[in-house]
């Protein structure tokens, strides 16, 4: 790591050596610091103090003593001086009871930029040193890094005051996750600035990999994301990493999809936006995603190569935001429909409707790509006397809202084929129509109604 200047023409800066910021850790006294001075065996010049604004105290007998930017040894060299006018040979001992938290801004790809107060650590008893804290910690505060975060240039701004430039240290947070160089994750100061940019581009391997990193968001926190194109709900949900919650499971005191083990990722949202139709292609399916700097992200993502390599990279992080566009396929091999509809991001069943002459018709919940004939037999079969077996209606609703109707000649000898076994779809209707012979006696029926009235009246009154 080395420091670098920031190209902002507000700030005047400077260049200086990271090994600076953590060497330099020896804690100097300001105002806010609580600490014990003690005036061996002159207990009436001892005592506790709150350090005021300015770092100005006024102690007894020597009146105003500014400490402000002193370490402790070095204040208690200068009581002890302040005091050897009045005193033979004082000796003064100032000990830190408690630090003073420090204001620090955190700002650029994380979750919740702003102003952080931070508390410090140590400095009482027989450990008089305090312990900083680091831009991890700061970025914990901040709710962590988004997924847009560029973790190779985080940058750390830290005025010197006066008119001294502000000095700037570029940190690769990289390192820190993959080799724990822990000299990466820099101290802080007082009045410091952390900066992460927006990176150029994305690295799906690299945001699994840093997935699990202390500064990044929990896997548990809900994350809203809108899901279009070919699935079956499209719409806004809300997604938490080991399954996916809706207002509706909420209400019902259930998650969708599971418990909480695991990361929220595009197959988790797919999965809760009813899984993919027929039509998407698996190949194209875009994640368009704002970043802090009010640019875009378009990840492409390949479910495919999920499928067939087991590229769990394909299967990305989602954040707060997303959307997730999945594309309509322009050619569709059936091949590649039998393994998609096992996929867990594909629905478990589709509704299909079984009309007409069947034995039981209705709405069935039945697996994608279920054949016509199966279905037909999932109905209970032609209703033998009143089914014409010969040929069925196929009514599909297609992507565009427009209605295609087929008559499909059946035969229970063939497999799976467009011809007379087609696969069926979401929301598609199969209509078993009536035999020649039913529609002639149903038609019979209808004439001979009134006639048949008319004949029992007569029976009624004696004729």
């Amino acid at each position: 790591m080395v420091a670098t200047t920031f190209p902002s023409p507000s700030w005047a800066q400077v260049q200086a050596p990271t090994a600076a910021v953590q060497e330099n850790v020896e804690y100097t006294l300001d105002g806010g610091d609580r600490i014990r001075i003690n005036v061996f065996e002159v207990p009436e010049y001892s005592g506790d103090y709150q350090i005021p604004p300015g770092g100005d105290l006024y102690l007894p007998l020597i009146g105003r003593v500014v400490i402000r930017g002193l370490t402790q040894n070095q204040a208690a060299e200068l009581i002890t001086t302040r005091y050897a006018r009045f005193l033979r040979r004082p000796i003064v001992t100032v000990s830190l009871i408690a630090p003073r938290p420090i204001n620090v801004v955190v700002s650029g790809e994380v979750n919740r930029p702003g102003s952080y107060t931070v508390g410090l650590q140590g400095g009482a008893g027989d450990n008089p040193g305090v312990q900083y804290p680091t831009i991890i910690s700061a970025l914990n505060l901040a709710e962590g890094v988004t997924l847009a975060a560029d973790l190779r240039q985080v940058q750390l701004r830290r005025p010197q005051g006066g008119s001294l430039p502000v000095q700037v240290y570029n940190v690769d947070l990289t390192q820190l996750v993959r080799s724990g160089t822990v000299n990466n994750d820099l101290t802080l100061r007082d009045g410091d600035t952390i900066f992460i940019p927006t990176a150029t581009s994305v690295n799906l391997a690299e945001l699994r990999q840093f997935a699990s990193a202390s500064f990044a968001v929990p896997a548990n926190r809900p994350r809203t994301v809108t899901v279009v194109g070919e699935v079956n709900r499209p719409g806004s949900y809300v997604v938490v990493g080991g399954g996916v919650n809706t207002a509706a499971a909420n209400d019902q005191g259930g998650n969708v999809g599971g418990g909480n083990n695991g990361l929220p990722t595009v197959t988790r949202a797919i999965q809760l936006a009813g899984g993919i139709t027929s039509d998407a292609d698996v190949r194209s399916v875009i994640i368009r995603r704002p970043t802090k700097s009010g640019t875009e992200h378009r990840i492409n993502v390949n479910l495919w190569d999920l499928l067939k390599t087991g590229d769990v990279n394909q299967d990305t992080l989602v954040q707060e935001g997303d959307t997730i566009v999945v594309a309509t396929a322009t050619d569709i091999n059936p091949a590649e429909s039998t393994e998609l509809a096992d996929a867990n991001f594909s629905p478990a069943t589709i509704p299909v409707s079984v009309v007409g002459e069947v034995k039981s018709p209705g709405v069935l919940q039945l697996p994608p790509n279920t054949p016509m004939n199966q279905a037909i037999l999932s109905a209970g079969g032609f209703n033998n006397a009143r089914a014409r077996r010969s040929t069925v209606e196929l009514v599909r609703l297609n992507p565009d809202g427009t209605v295609t109707r087929r008559n499909i000649e059946t035969n229970f000898e063939q497999g799976i084929n467009e011809q007379t076994n087609p696969r069926l779809r979401a929301n598609d209707i199969v209509v078993v129509n009536r035999s020649g012979i039913a529609r002639v006696g149903d038609a019979l029926g209808t004439a001979l109604g009134p006639l048949g009235s008319v004949i029992n009246i007569l029976r009624f009154i004696g004729f």
